[in-house]
């Protein structure tokens, strides 16, 4: 489940100057992305990326649920994050997802809120900036109004947890989905509605930098644009995968010849979310291929 790396030359945070409780000294350090299994401390050397994003271990099922799943990787975190952060860590990322038409249950709720709330504690401990990221996913034919809901009681037990155990907010980057009808629901939401709904619980909830959760390219950043298009009290922004790689992917499909044309619709895209989060993009001239849809039913992540 590898991210793509955002190769950028930022200052090493010695672990000296991280006190929990206090600041951080290079707020504006960037991110390397990468996939490590829980057991691996494979990472590359500080040297090649001056920050590196740690993932943690799978989702696996959890037992007296409703069919649904946990993350695993607590075990063990403390000191392989001490290790990535001697090899030049300085951010990680813990995801976990919450499927609405198998409840959620209260038990899947409350092991998700619990297990980023650790890892999050965690992770400040060791030095890292944690990335905490419970995903609500587009499974399922469910209203808006469900979904928001849900969003509301998923993001109320995360904070809960995250004060719980200690957390100091102000040293975590929060990557919440936004609040959109089911991929199934005859009822389809337009991007104004998608905003209202999403800055609602944002301004009850959380701040935010939006993943794009199976929405098509032009979809994620159409939502985006109208969320930024009314006054809120965040700089509301983005961290796609998908949303961001999918035309760029096909279009490059390994084939030396198409690195230049891929590289290109990349830029368009980075170029259409840039817009998007001043409230300035319009949409006009996308390709087909980023109008397409990236869910998956019952995805296995």
């Amino acid at each position: 489940m590898a991210s793509a790396s955002l190769l950028k030359s930022s200052p090493i945070i010695e672990k000296s100057e991280w006190v929990k409780g206090a600041a951080l000294r290079h707020p504006s350090a960037s991110v390397a992305a990468r996939s490590h299994p829980a057991t691996s401390l494979a990472v590359r050397a500080a040297s090649s990326y001056a920050d590196e994003l740690v993932k943690t271990a799978g989702l696996v099922p959890l037992a007296g649920s409703n069919d649904e799943s946990w993350c695993q990787g607590l075990d063990g975190l403390a000191s392989r994050s001490a290790a990535y952060y001697q090899q030049g860590a300085r951010f990680a990322k813990w995801r976990t997802v919450v499927s609405i038409p198998n409840g959620p249950s209260a038990l899947a709720v409350k092991e998700a809120a619990w297990g980023l709330a650790r890892y999050a504690a965690i992770s400040q401990d060791n030095g890292l900036v944690p990335i905490v990221e419970p995903e609500i996913l587009l499974d399922g034919d469910h209203g808006i109004e469900r979904t928001f809901e849900v969003a509301q009681k998923v993001w109320g037990e995360v904070f809960f947890y995250l004060e719980e155990n200690n957390v100091m907010f102000e040293g975590i980057l929060l990557k919440p989905s936004m609040v959109t009808p089911g991929a199934e629901s005859k009822e389809k939401a337009t991007p104004e509605q998608v905003a209202e709904y999403t800055l609602k619980l944002l301004h009850r909830r959380i701040p935010p930098a939006f993943l794009s959760g199976g929405q098509s390219e032009v979809e994620a950043t159409l939502n985006l644009n109208a969320m930024n298009q009314g006054p809120n009290p965040w700089h509301v922004s983005f961290s796609y995968a998908r949303a961001l790689q999918n035309t760029c992917l096909k279009t490059w499909g390994g084939r030396p010849e198409k690195v230049k044309e891929a590289q290109e619709a990349l830029l368009v895209r980075a170029k259409a979310n840039s817009l998007a989060q001043l409230g300035k993009y319009t949409g006009e001239g996308e390709s087909e291929e980023s109008k397409q849809g990236m869910f998956v039913k019952g995805y296995t992540y």
